[in-house]
């Protein structure tokens, strides 16, 4: 007779393993769309004509919002793709798109050599990164709520932010290694795109991790939210509250998001501090978000989603204004950097809980597309013009506190649409299927 505690181990292994490897492939991607974010003054000066310092930022900024234009599209048509072919084919194609994307910011000429052709083809560049990014997001999202056990679905899923914390991180924590190692003038030169290619080599690991994945999307649904069979727009109009509450929700997370990437450029353009106290602020702020956002995964398995959506959201609403003013009142590098780990913390706790409500809210027929287009239609309107708008009102008003005001218009509205999303957590709504794959994984 088989030993059932041995089965229940090789499942719980299988889908440990399936989640790690979803986990990699999509920091690796992150990885590669979010260091343009750390680098984008360098990249200005080596894209764009040197009339200002002003001049060549915005422009800088306005390329890397050229890859949130086709997220939406690339969300659409690959999420589609996840939910008729497989979630793994669709993750294969979004990272090789990004492969190659990577390689070519990393080799394009500066404008000294090439001309108006440097910008035109960093655009493009940008454009099939947010192709593909559009596209892994809601894919990995569907894959790993799929792969996980129904009592650890909140902290499987919160994987999705966490990878992007890391990206993030790892993004961060090479800028302060290469700007304290090169002067100015070399980081400037070459610095940024040794982040790039750093980046691009990891490509081939990620196809291999990814290849052996087990596919999901045609293993049973648990029941632990009941869907209706209608498909098409049918589908959209009866999931319509949610898609309207993800919509908000994840507008306030993304401005979020990318102001807080926006601090690097902050540090050095509004507070006069030095490139390694913006990328260590960036990289130790992020690694406190990766933590945060897999406690708060965990913990709404636990006591359910909307708790820990809606009291950690709370919390950092009333804590913005403050703390943006003690950091410019007073322009220390120890507080910027503590202000910036406390952020990344307080922000995140909800991430995890949010991931996987949405997804447990979404039919698994439709759930990779819906998942990518709610995502990266909110990235998208949002994501590409944070830093662009802030930069704007910094420079219009001359008042550094400027993104604090942004960011609690954002965060206010992404409040109250938590508060209004259903629970979802199986242990909260559903807690008999957990009985029943409790003892399923017992069956020899």
């Amino acid at each position: 007779m088989a030993d059932p505690t041995a089965a229940s181990t090789v499942a719980k292994s299988l889908s440990t393993r399936a989640i790690a490897a979803a986990t990699v492939g999509n920091a690796l991607e992150f990885y590669d769309f979010i260091t343009y974010a750390f680098f984008a003054i360098q990249i200005g000066h080596a894209f764009f004509p040197r009339t200002s310092a002003y001049g060549s930022l915005m422009l800088s900024l306005a390329t890397f919002g050229a890859g949130f234009l086709t997220r939406p599209i690339g969300g659409l048509v690959l999420g589609s793709y996840a939910d008729r072919v497989g979630r793994r084919a669709a993750m294969m194609l979004s990272f090789t798109m990004m492969g190659c994307a990577i390689v070519t910011m990393a080799v394009i000429p500066p404008y000294s050599v090439i001309g108006i052709a440097a910008p035109i083809i960093a655009v493009i560049a940008r454009m099939v990164q947010g192709f593909s990014l559009g596209g892994e997001v809601g894919p990995t999202t569907a894959y790993l709520l799929e792969a996980a056990p129904l009592k650890s679905r909140g902290l499987a899923v919160s994987w999705q932010a966490a990878s992007q914390g890391l990206a993030a991180t790892t993004g961060a924590g090479i800028g302060v290694a290469l700007s304290a190692l090169l002067p100015a003038a070399a980081l400037d030169a070459y610095g940024w795109r040794v982040a790039f290619l750093l980046g691009a080599v990891t490509i081939p690991f990620g196809l291999w991790v990814r290849k052996g994945m087990p596919e999901t999307l045609h293993d049973a649904e648990p029941h632990a939210v009941s869907h209706s069979q209608e498909g098409g727009l049918a589908a959209i109009r009866q999931n319509g509250r949610i898609i309207v509450l993800a919509l908000i929700t994840l507008a306030g997370g993304t401005i979020s998001t990318y102001v807080f990437d926006y601090m690097t450029t902050y540090a050095q353009d509004t507070l006069h501090l030095s490139a390694t106290v913006g990328f260590a602020a960036g990289a130790l702020g992020n690694l406190a978000g990766v933590a945060a956002v897999l406690w708060g995964g965990s913990l709404s398995d636990r006591i359910g989603r909307r708790p820990v959506m809606v009291w950690p959201t709370l919390i950092y609403l009333v804590a913005i204004y403050p703390m943006f003013l003690w950091i410019v009142s007073s322009g220390s590098s120890l507080v910027f950097l503590g202000a910036n780990i406390l952020f990344g913390f307080i922000s995140s706790v909800s991430s995890g809980a949010f991931y996987a409500a949405l997804a447990e809210s979404l039919p698994k027929r439709i759930r990779g597309r819906a998942f990518a287009t709610i995502y990266a239609t909110s990235i998208s309107t949002f994501g590409g013009t944070t830093q662009f708008v802030i930069t704007w009102l910094l420079h219009l008003t001359g008042n550094p506190m400027a993104p604090a005001w942004y960011l609690l218009i954002a965060t206010a509205a992404s409040t109250v649409a938590m508060y209004l999303i259903l629970e979802s957590a199986p242990a909260q709504v559903a807690p008999e299927a957990l009985v029943l794959e409790a003892e399923a994984a017992l069956v020899p």
